[in-house]
């Protein structure tokens, strides 16, 4: 079999000697060229034509966000950041999966870390991912259109957050979404109406120090309000309501309304958890739950949709079309839990034909 080509771009020596004995600790790849910044990464992604590349994101000449366009926009392979996750280093990452990217891994110790083996597992799991993609530009298409369109038009007066709303005659959206995520969910929430009959619970895969900026930069582009979700929130319609990282996103019902629950428990692989997200809203919004589920490793959500579709609500998985990873929507399908399998773009005009059918 042939092995899975790898350039690794990174101004520290060190880090390159890591990740390239990392990655051919894996039978499977093979490091055919390493890179001390973004502007020779891009020549020798060129030059070589890798499977897969690695990129860091603060380095001299050319940074990796300027370096992931060029590759991007070239489609010469696709790249897996490798970012410390630091404050700074959370923006610039999810910028760069915005821009394109595949996929990121975070340093755990900063710039230059010696315990870069700990994620070992999780790396080697992303670039064979990367590598089986098909690489798909549908999602970052639609978001350049959104983004243009956004910055020419005025910007709508969106709704603002209430203390009380005890009205319960509207639906939920439960979203989850990984791999791929962060590109793929602009072909969903910015083409929502404002006054769209529903809440939207979002779940991301993705660390503690991207959520906020994800719900920020989301909010931006979208007319519906995006926020990250606080303990003790009142639940609205007109809203999405985003998943604290390192948090499970639950809900719970009282007399002046549905109002959001942020929970450390069960104690799970991922923090906040698509099923565990989903199975809090389904046990309070019954058959007015819609579950989605897109783009993603593994099977987190699958049968939280199974359980949606058997009470009545309905269920959307994404196509194979689409899914930059096909796992998450794939098991949802093959466990029987989806209603219907939609392409991305497709899914926003699907809610809102069924969020509007009041009952």
């Amino acid at each position: 079999m042939e092995k899975i080509k790898v350039l690794i771009a990174d101004d520290s020596a060190l880090m390159r000697k890591l990740l390239k004995k990392i990655i051919e600790s894996d039978r499977r790849f093979e490091v055919i060229a390493t890179a001390r910044d973004g502007e020779d990464a891009v020549l020798k992604a060129r030059k070589v034509k890798p499977d897969v590349i690695t990129m860091d994101v603060n380095m001299p000449k050319m940074d990796g966000l300027t370096a992931v366009q060029y590759i991007v926009e070239e489609k010469i392979a696709p790249v897996i950041v490798v970012s410390s996750l630091t404050q700074k280093g959370s923006i610039t990452a999810y910028e760069a999966l915005e821009l394109g990217a595949f996929d990121y891994i975070g340093k755990p110790e900063g710039t230059v870390s010696k315990n870069i083996y700990s994620v070992r597992d999780e790396l080697l799991k992303k670039l064979l991912a990367a590598y089986e993609s098909s690489r798909r530009t549908t999602a970052f298409e639609h978001f350049t259109k959104i983004k243009k369109s956004t910055e020419e038009t005025p910007v709508i007066k969106k709704k603002t957050l209430t203390k009380s709303y005890s009205n319960f005659d509207y639906y939920a959206i439960a979203i989850g979404i990984s791999t791929g995520g962060p590109k793929t969910i602009y072909d969903v929430i910015p083409l929502l109406p404002s006054d769209l009959n529903a809440a939207v619970f979002l779940v991301q895969h993705m660390p503690p120090q991207f959520t906020k900026q994800y719900a920020e930069r989301l909010n931006k582009y979208s007319k519906m309000l995006v926020v990250e979700a606080e303990d003790d929130m009142v639940v609205e319609p007109g809203v999405v309501y985003v998943g604290k990282g390192g948090y499970h996103l639950k809900v719970r019902k009282g007399l002046n309304g549905v109002k959001i629950r942020l929970s450390k428990v069960p104690r799970h692989l991922f923090m906040p958890s698509v099923d565990i997200m989903m199975d809090s809203v389904s046990n309070v919004y019954k058959d007015k739950t819609i579950g989605v589920l897109m783009t993603g490793m593994g099977d987190d959500g699958a049968e939280a949709m199974k359980k949606i579709k058997k009470m009545g609500g309905y269920t959307i998985a994404e196509s194979e079309e689409t899914a930059v990873v096909f796992g998450m929507p794939a098991e949802a399908i093959k466990r029987g839990g989806a209603s219907i399998v939609l392409p991305s773009y497709k899914i926003a005009e699907e809610l809102i034909k069924k969020a509007d059918r009041r009952r």
